[in-house]
């Protein structure tokens, strides 16, 4: 698709999103935002796709939000025009699973971009923050509200008002990703996860994501109900039977999404 600040690949079920102004650090502009929009209203329609991977190209994830651009936009009209905002829920509201493969540093929007990833790997070079409070300013773009879900509130507070990075051993230390790789396997790794993610049965793995998503914001109870929603309608897919017939003949499943 002809982008001009993200590149869409998409080979046979998994697309790759790459953010793609690596002279300024991959920064997330109204531009880029709404071609990541775009971008995944046409992953939503496309029935083929069933993992998405998000990186940076060049040396960074992404630094931030345009700064350049935050001060030509008027107070009033951030709320409505967010590029952290409009990114970070776009990519969050896909409903197959999405993997940040972390290139580099991951700051500010970057960082809030990727929070809204389900699974985050990054190199061993890579750093996080958010760096927003040292402008006068804090996360807008879900930073504040992911981050604690993640790695617990004290941590995300540390993180978000002393506005200090921590590097990637410290970031797996936490939880906030879930595996460390040299630069040069970062991509072999993600390939590897995407491959087991269209292994599974396709429904199951977007009710799954969909359980855990929506049951954070739940009490206990009600998640629990979800859970046993989500898990009755699976009960009426073929691909239920296929899964079960699969392990009685000791064979490898053959999912259809249906």
């Amino acid at each position: 698709m002809p982008y001009k600040t993200i590149i869409f690949e998409k080979k046979e079920k998994v697309v790759w999103l790459s953010l793609n102004r690596p002279r300024i650090g991959n920064t997330i502009n109204l531009e880029m935002a709404n071609e990541l929009v775009d971008a995944c209203l046409a992953i939503k329609e496309d029935d083929e796709v069933r993992v998405v991977v998000v990186t940076g190209t060049g040396k960074v994830f992404c630094s931030g939000f345009d700064i350049a651009e935050l001060r030509s936009v008027a107070a009033d009209n951030l709320k409505q025009m967010n590029p952290a905002s409009l990114s970070s829920n776009a990519v969050a509201g896909l409903d197959c699973p999405v993997i940040a493969a972390i290139n580099g540093d991951a700051l500010g929007a970057g960082l809030e971009l990727a929070l809204s990833c389900d699974i985050r790997i990054c190199s061993q070079n890579a750093h996080f923050g958010f760096p927003e409070t040292s402008y006068g300013i804090i996360p807008s773009g879900g930073g504040t509200q992911r981050l604690p879900r993640i790695v617990g509130r004290g941590k995300a507070a540390e993180m978000i008002i002393t506005a200090e990075p921590i590097d990637a051993a410290e970031a797996y230390r936490v939880g906030l990703v879930s595996r460390v790789v040299p630069k040069q396997k970062l991509r072999e790794e993600s390939e590897k996860i995407a491959g087991k993610l269209i292994s599974r049965a396709p429904i199951a793995v977007r009710y799954a994501k969909e359980a855990v998503n929506k049951g954070l914001d739940m009490t206990l109870p009600q998640g629990l109900r979800l859970e046993a929603d989500l898990s009755f309608l699976l009960q009426t897919t073929k691909d239920r039977a296929e899964g079960i017939q699969a392990f009685l003949e000791k064979r490898k499943a053959q999912f259809k999404g249906e």
